[in-house]
């Protein structure tokens, strides 16, 4: 069953593929307002689209769903390049011609940053959809939550971008869920000491243990990752590691660093600086990877045959 997140970007591509404008086959890079001549209204659009459907923010379910597009473009850009290819198995209709699905990916996930009372961002255009989507590339690219600072910079770094950046990007983190498979072994093998890690505060780690006790836990139970409000893009994901309430190890470790718990105290402190910072930090994930030459998928869900282009 798809999830109410890829229902919606379905929509837009289906709205999107009934343009009848035609898209600059020789206009290559990235730049802002990148379709104000061959698609001047394709933001607006993809904006219009999303808040139809974002009818009640206060809903934990629409949260779920701005969260779950912020995340595919974070999944999108640090895997394949910003280039659409998660998008390969998991979307079933068309975008021919005019607007790429992976801008469609980066318009969508700023508007989600702003639906959940984030601030908004200029993305640039341009992008030309990929033709590799591989598991394995996945598994091999992407942050895990039992990462340090450390292995988190060098991941990061790998994509072009910096340590700062990617403590900015982790802010996402303050309307995203985790899972119980990701957390058991924090709570109750940590570092394979058969025990729970000190730093949780006990009565946290009580409450997490309940979510998800040792052995009968449930792949599908969900809790947010940022316990202090979890309900708004703000600096609640900050001002719970200053607390000690970081769920995964990388998160904690985001504070408990010294290199970088400086800039967790600045953003917990002023969201004016996050809700900057993190729509530059955006602009720069944006361009990672990026294919400017290449097709727009008539179908997101796969590669265009090679007769089309």
């Amino acid at each position: 069953m798809l999830s109410h997140g890829t229902r919606t970007l379905l929509v837009l591509l289906a709205v999107l593929s009934f343009s009848n404008l035609v898209a600059n086959a020789y206009s290559y890079g990235l730049r802002d307002n990148y379709y104000e001549k061959t698609c001047p209204t394709a933001e607006a659009v993809v904006k219009k689209v999303l808040t139809d459907n974002f009818t009640d923010p206060s809903d934990p379910l629409a949260i779920r769903f701005a969260s779950g597009l912020i995340r595919l473009a974070f999944h999108d850009c640090h895997v394949e390049g910003c280039d659409a290819s998660v998008l390969l198995d998991a979307l079933e209709d068309v975008c021919p011609g005019v607007v790429s699905c992976a801008d469609i990916i980066a318009y969508a996930a700023r508007d989600s940053v702003v639906a959940i009372n984030g601030t908004s961002f200029k993305v640039e255009g341009g992008r030309k959809d990929g033709r590799v989507s591989i598991a394995s590339h996945a598994q091999s690219n992407l942050p895990t939550g039992d990462m340090s600072v450390t292995a988190l910079t060098a991941n990061f770094k790998r994509k072009g971008l910096t340590r700062d950046q990617m403590v900015i990007l982790s802010g996402s983190h303050t309307n995203a869920a985790g899972h119980c498979p990701t957390l058991v072994r924090r709570l109750y093998n940590f570092q394979g000491s058969g025990k729970t890690d000190p730093s949780i505060p006990a009565s946290y780690a009580a409450q997490l243990k309940a979510l998800c006790p040792k052995t009968t836990f449930n792949e599908t139970t969900i809790f947010p990752l940022d316990p202090v409000d979890p309900f708004s893009f703000d600096t609640g994901y900050y001002k719970g590691l200053q607390q000690h309430l970081g769920v995964f190890t990388s998160d904690q470790s985001l504070y408990d660093d010294t290199r970088t718990r400086p800039l967790v105290n600045q953003l917990a402190n002023n969201n004016n600086v996050f809700q900057s910072k993190f729509g530059e930090a955006m602009r720069a994930m944006g361009r990672v990877g990026v294919k400017t030459h290449g097709e727009i998928r008539k179908n997101c869900r796969k590669v265009n045959p090679k007769t089309y282009y």
